[in-house]
């Protein structure tokens, strides 16, 4: 999982990633390409 200041790049890599808010920080998840998850600091 990547550590990343801004997520706007990490949500436009695939097509299947949404960002999550969870416990007041946000997350990238991808459910067909794991690789590509991030959270955000």
């Amino acid at each position: 999982m990547k550590i990343l200041s801004s997520l706007k790049s990490a949500k436009t890599r695939h097509k299947d990633c949404q960002v999550v808010k969870r416990r007041g920080k946000v997350y990238v998840i991808c459910k067909t390409n794991p690789k590509f998850k991030a959270r955000q600091r």
